[in-house]
């Protein structure tokens, strides 16, 4: 199916939760990716579908030790678990020093991503620019989606991040109480060099909300509403590069 990517430059707001909220309005199957070679934090954020933890030892890291002599799609489901609500994710590296001996990864990692047939994936990519292999994954990619906010030291971070990756799409963690206006300041200043523009809240108690237990009241916060508007603008995205 296809494989998404979330990323941000430095200062830029939290990929992972974007990444997580994205994942958990998705109106397709789909697995969640943490790729970020800084490291990550999934395995201790969320909990297991039991209510217990996941285990930091199984993603993306015991992933790597058995496809030093290539790595196929289906492997990957072998080292995904299940988080509460019935998400499958893929654990990231701990700590950023378990990248040093993996700059072989990014490329095959972003084939056998973009190649699962049963499924969709959401990479949470990190934070650009201290690992530029992961460029090797993103170039994989069907959609690569920067988050910024709408303030102007982000903007202009974002400015030059544009030109030198090929994203399709902005998302801008807003302000509720400033939301469209938001948007569109950042849509003005972005001009065409993108596919779209779009938003997601800036939610902490929604953030929080995605750590525990998802149920009612993670439906009905804004981080969440506006996720699955964001979800839907990107499948119709991704439905579009699909047809013949």
């Amino acid at each position: 199916m296809a494989l998404i990517v979330l990323a941000a430059d430095k200062g830029a707001p939290g990929v992972t939760t974007a990444a997580t909220a994205l994942a958990a309005v998705w109106p397709r199957p789909v697995l969640l990716a943490e790729c970020d070679p800084a490291g990550g934090d999934l395995a201790y954020r969320l909990p297991a579908l039991d209510g217990g933890v996941l285990n930091p030892g199984k993603g993306l890291l015991s992933l790597a030790a058995t496809a030093r002599r290539g790595l196929e799609p289906a492997q990957v489901h072998q080292h995904t678990q299940k988080i509460v609500g019935g998400l499958d994710v893929l654990a990231g590296l701990t700590h950023g020093e378990q990248a040093t001996g993996l700059t072989w990864l990014w490329g095959p990692l972003g084939r056998a991503l973009a190649g699962i047939p049963d499924a969709d994936v959401i990479a949470d990519c990190g934070r650009l620019g201290g690992h530029p292999q992961i460029g090797d994954l993103m170039a994989q990619a069907e959609q690569v989606v920067l988050l910024t906010r709408a303030t102007l030291d982000h903007v202009a971070h974002l400015r030059e991040r544009l030109s030198i990756t090929k994203a399709h799409g902005v998302a801008v963690i807003a302000d509720p109480r400033n939301y469209r206006s938001s948007i569109d300041d950042v849509r003005r200043i972005v001009g065409p060099s993108v596919k779209f523009v779009a938003g997601l809240a800036h939610d902490p108690k929604g953030a929080e909300l995605l750590r525990g237990q998802w149920g009612g009241r993670l439906d009905r916060c804004l981080l969440i509403r506006t996720a699955r508007d964001l979800a839907g603008r990107l499948v119709s995205h991704v439905s579009q590069v699909s047809q013949p």
